[in-house]
């Protein structure tokens, strides 16, 4: 089995109210390898998007450690974080994330312009993203001329741009309709097993359990220790 390139042990995020505390997260674990599509399942506010949060370094725990490689996110400094970020997760928005004003290569391009890659370079990696998620005859459209779909995946195309080892998709079908959402879902799957990229992707429908390596499930911001393993078709 490949080495994991994310482990998180313990994980916990407590939020203090003036009715007491409530705990988005309690005491979460998990491991992601090379090539598989985890799927995270449970209802809303379950504390899924805050899990992925914490797994994409966007939120810090109240407790626990989450490691990417060699590097422990949740003890190194901000900039190592955001390094972390840039160059090793991608992240799949429900609501799409996409800048209007872009057209849809120019949104895939927004990571690789941070990363400060060569212009040629920038250039064909947004056509082949583009023809990956078959949008190549949709390049200059803005996402206001887009399906819900089609704005979707550029998004993905857009987290696939830094070429990541971790994709974390947070609820990507919740605005598709279900021909739709089965479509984006055998996209995802593909970049997971045929790409080598280890894909966890939160959703409330249980129809996409069909396409999971394993399945976990939380509810009240507990991660089900059991893990299902199901047939991948």
């Amino acid at each position: 089995m490949s080495e994991p390139v994310l482990e998180a042990s313990g994980l916990s995020v407590v939020h203090q109210t003036p009715a007491g505390d409530v705990h988005a997260l309690a005491d979460a674990s998990l491991t992601l390898v090379p090539g598989e599509l985890v799927v995270l399942v449970g209802p809303s506010g379950a504390g899924k998007t805050t899990l992925l949060h914490v797994l994409g370094g966007i939120q810090p725990p109240t407790a626990g450690s989450v490691r990417v490689g060699d590097v422990v996110i949740t003890e190194a400094a901000e900039r190592e974080v955001d390094r972390v970020r840039r160059d090793d997760i991608g992240y799949i928005f429900q609501s799409f994330g996409l800048i209007g004003a872009l057209s849809a290569e120019e949104n895939v391009e927004v990571p690789l312009r941070i990363l400060g890659a060569d212009p040629g370079e920038r250039a064909a990696q947004v056509r082949r993203l583009l023809e990956r998620v078959g949008l190549a005859g949709h390049a200059s459209q803005r996402p206001a001329e887009l399906s819900g779909g089609q704005q979707q995946r550029v998004g993905i195309a857009r987290a696939l741009a830094g070429s990541p080892r971790i994709l974390l998709a947070d609820e990507p079908t919740g605005q598709l309709d279900s021909r739709t959402a089965a479509d984006m879902i055998e996209l995802i799957a593909s970049i997971a097993h045929d790409d080598g990229v280890a894909v966890l992707l939160s959703t409330h429908d249980p129809s996409i359990v069909t396409r999971a390596d394993r399945v976990l499930e939380m509810h009240d911001g507990v991660l089900r220790a059991g893990e299902v393993t199901v047939a991948v078709s």
